[in-house]
């Protein structure tokens, strides 16, 4: 294909075009970030960055598609791909980036490959086939694996990138699709630390705070430990919402509360509208990721000897709202859920 010998450099105002209106989407949340590494902060990024470094993006969904636009922003090249091709070209015009018409062929392309989709089957999709990335994928690339795949599908992925001469990072993320848009989201990376420092200036583009946790594997299993506070969290706003609901105060005032009160971590801030008004508030992580991501940690607590009984609850309840015809709503229709009293939709 004409032109894909080298990959197209974004249109800066084109970029910030869709940066900005991602911007204007998230009002009310940080427009600029800190430059964070290892979870400390510095004034300045320190050495020179190589922006001929050509970026690979796959997946481009609520979190994706913002993400590739910051590395964009940044100055790399990048690529994109997406299962929709019209869906790529449309954030491909917006962005000033090229597309790529199959994962083997952003293998082909690019030297740094994000891995941005919901789980170790959708992962295992994007790399095997005949128009699989492992097909294109270049001897000393890197491969960076930003959703929750758990730790057996970071195993596998590892070996499969590795039988291709390739490198390995797993590097999920937490935050917000406001997070994702303004470049503030935390990133949890394990590996190769010699690979990790090559792909730091991408990952310092998507972020506000990067954190190195070890090596293969590790910023997958902490990815899991924060999830699970999240769905703990997450429960316990929607029973304690309930509860303030069934005692006469009011849905918003009780909610006004819990953000001016020890509980308010950053999550119980950004959801507010999707535990106020759930019937017309988009869903940002539906109860059925919620389950599997449950379903990971489980996994992994089993593995490692870790007692964790909240979790165990907290997925039953889940999916007895799945059950029930829930599983469509954002997490927080676990509070619908309970006011229902645990009937069907």
């Amino acid at each position: 294909m004409a032109g894909k010998t080298l990959l197209l450099r974004r249109s800066r105002w084109m970029t910030w075009l869709v940066t900005g209106w991602c911007h204007f989407q998230s009002i009310g949340q940080p427009a600029s970030r800190p430059l964070l590494t290892r979870g400390s902060r510095r004034p300045e990024r320190q050495g020179c960055l190589d922006m001929t470094v050509n970026v690979g993006f796959i997946g481009l969904g609520r979190m994706g598609t913002p993400m590739a636009a910051n590395v964009a922003a940044a100055g790399f090249p990048v690529c994109i791909y997406a299962r929709r091709s019209e869906k790529a070209k449309e954030a491909a015009e917006l962005m000033g980036v090229s597309v790529a018409l199959s994962p083997r062929e952003v293998g082909s392309l690019a030297e740094v490959i994000i891995l941005m989709v919901s789980d170790e089957p959708a992962v295992r999709a994007v790399l095997d086939g005949s128009d699989g990335l492992l097909a294109g994928l270049r001897e000393g690339a890197i491969v960076v694996d930003m959703g929750t795949t758990g730790i057996s599908g970071t195993r596998w992925l590892a070996e499969a990138v590795k039988s291709k001469g390739a490198h390995l990072i797993d590097a999920p993320v937490s935050g917000s699709t406001a997070s994702a848009t303004a470049a503030t989201l935390t990133i949890m990376a394990g590996g190769a630390p010699e690979t990790m420092e090559r792909v730091r200036p991408i990952l310092e583009a998507m972020c506000g705070s990067l954190y190195y946790m070890g090596e293969s594997g590790t910023g997958a299993a902490m990815k899991l430990a924060v999830n699970a506070v999240i769905f703990a969290l997450g429960q316990a706003v929607s029973e304690a919402l309930v509860l303030a609901e069934k005692t006469g105060v009011s849905r918003e005032t009780a909610y006004d509360v819990f953000e001016n009160s020890a509980v308010a971590a950053p999550m119980v801030k950004y959801r507010r509208a999707a535990f106020l008004t759930p019937e017309t508030t988009p869903t940002a992580f539906d109860l059925n990721l919620a389950n599997k991501d449950l379903g990971l940690i489980q996994e992994l607590a089993s593995s490692v000897g870790a007692n964790m009984p909240q979790a165990d609850v907290n997925r039953q309840l889940i999916v007895e709202a799945i059950a029930a015809g829930y599983g469509d709503l954002d997490m927080a229709g676990m509070a619908v859920f309970l006011r229902s009293g645990g009937t069907s939709v």
